[in-house]
């Protein structure tokens, strides 16, 4: 069931436009913004560090708790500017723990509504893991990805990649002085509920490169959300030119969204491999800055139900990663409204991962989670966009009757 927690009605055409936040902004761009409001250049770095401070390692959603800011800057910061988070139109809690939030961004004009991406939580025994977005909707076409049905919107902004953590850290009460809900994991170490980062949600992050590198340094200063570049995996569908870039910039775990051993196979599964075939992806692989045993590669492989999942394409999948450090996810095939395929049986996997192995290699299958709530990536944003529409239909025709009434 989907709980919606905000009015779903398109806004006014011309409604006021919402004053920029300053949550999401790189260090650069606060210094902007204390520009705008005349900050003298001296002062802005000292200004930047106390709004950094404030804004992500304490979240404060008000100006007026900025406390070792003067009054008058703090006001005049409140006049240009705000610290909103994007807003939670609706959100999802497993059974399991699973929480799913659609986020929809702050509009960039009078008749934009806001675009709408997903985010997950997922937490687990260990770690609570943030599974983010890159992209609305995405520029890919994976045919057993939900997102792939979906048009490529835009990028995200920087800001925008930020403000789920930020979101997600709200709403589990994972800033200091704030308390925890119902039902959410408590860390028994003194860590955070958000302790890593996947980017795996909507959209391909490395077409995305210079947003997802930005948000990358925001989240990783550790004046900040200090999060660890090793808690943080970036998986792509196989942009090849961009993964060593990838590794000398952003210096992050991999994952590979590999699904297939035959080219041919993984044309019809991941469509970007007639550009950058499996020989090509897994060259950029072997190279990748920093690999080592100690920072392996994730290989993600979906099993779906007599299409991949073969004791041959086992064997194959370990001929084609040797000397590369790896470690292969096996994920169950979450099935969604409309797809042509079903999920490997569970005897089938099983097989699979022991070959896999007693090859030497890690092989996990990844426990599905959230199954309840729509799990498959961008089903809440297919779901929610339903009921957006059945929103704007009854208000369509409510204007319509009160058009009709008025005349007679």
């Amino acid at each position: 069931m989907i709980v919606s927690v905000a009015e779903t009605a398109a806004p006014a055409a011309h409604a006021a436009m919402p004053k920029p936040s300053l949550v999401g902004r790189t260090r650069s761009g606060l210094a902007e913004a204390l520009n705008e409001i005349g900050v003298p250049e001296k002062e802005r770095r000292m200004r930047v560090g106390q709004l950094w401070n404030w804004i992500y390692h304490y979240g404060v959603r008000d100006f007026a708790a900025m406390t070792t800011i003067g009054k008058g800057l703090r006001a005049a910061l409140a006049e240009r500017f705000s610290l909103d988070l994007p807003e939670v139109t609706a959100e999802q809690v497993s059974t399991d723990g699973t929480r799913k939030w659609l986020i929809r961004m702050a509009p960039t004009g009078p008749r934009d509504r806001g675009a709408e991406i997903e985010c997950v939580y997922i937490p687990e025994m260990d770690r609570g893991t943030l599974c983010v977005s890159s992209q609305v909707g995405c520029t890919l076409t994976c045919t057993f990805c939900h997102t792939g049905t979906q048009r490529l919107v835009r990028n995200l902004t920087t800001e925008e990649i930020v403000a789920q953590l930020m979101v997600a850290r709200d709403r589990l009460g994972d800033f200091p002085n704030r308390s925890a809900p119902d039902g959410a994991f408590v860390p028994n170490d003194g860590g955070r509920f958000v302790s890593n980062i996947v980017f795996m949600g909507m959209g391909e992050p490395l077409y995305n490169f210079d947003g997802v590198r930005d948000a990358i340094e925001v989240i990783t200063d550790n004046e900040g959300l200090s999060l660890g570049r090793r808690r943080i995996t970036v998986s792509t569908s196989g942009v090849v030119p961009q993964i060593g870039p990838l590794g000398a910039e952003m210096g992050t775990m991999l994952a590979i969204s590999l699904h297939a051993v035959r080219d041919e196979l993984r044309n019809e599964l991941v469509p970007l491999n007639r550009k950058y075939p499996i020989a090509e992806l897994l060259e950029a692989c072997r190279s990748y800055p920093g690999l080592s045993n100690a920072k392996r590669i994730t290989f993600e492989y979906v099993m779906l139900k007599g299409v991949n999942d073969s004791d041959a394409e086992a064997r194959e999948l370990v001929r084609l990663l040797k000397g590369i450090p790896a470690k292969i996810n096996l994920i169950p095939f979450n099935p969604w409204p409309g797809t042509r395929y079903e999920c490997s049986d569970w005897d089938r996997i099983e097989r699979f991962s022991e070959i896999v192995f007693r090859a030497g290699y890690a092989s996990p299958v990844r426990t599905p989670r959230g199954r309840d709530i729509l799990a498959a990536c961008g089903q809440l944003k297919s779901e929610t966009e339903k009921l957006s529409a059945r929103a704007r239909l009854m208000l369509d025709q409510d204007e319509t009757a009160a058009a009709a009434q008025a005349a007679h």
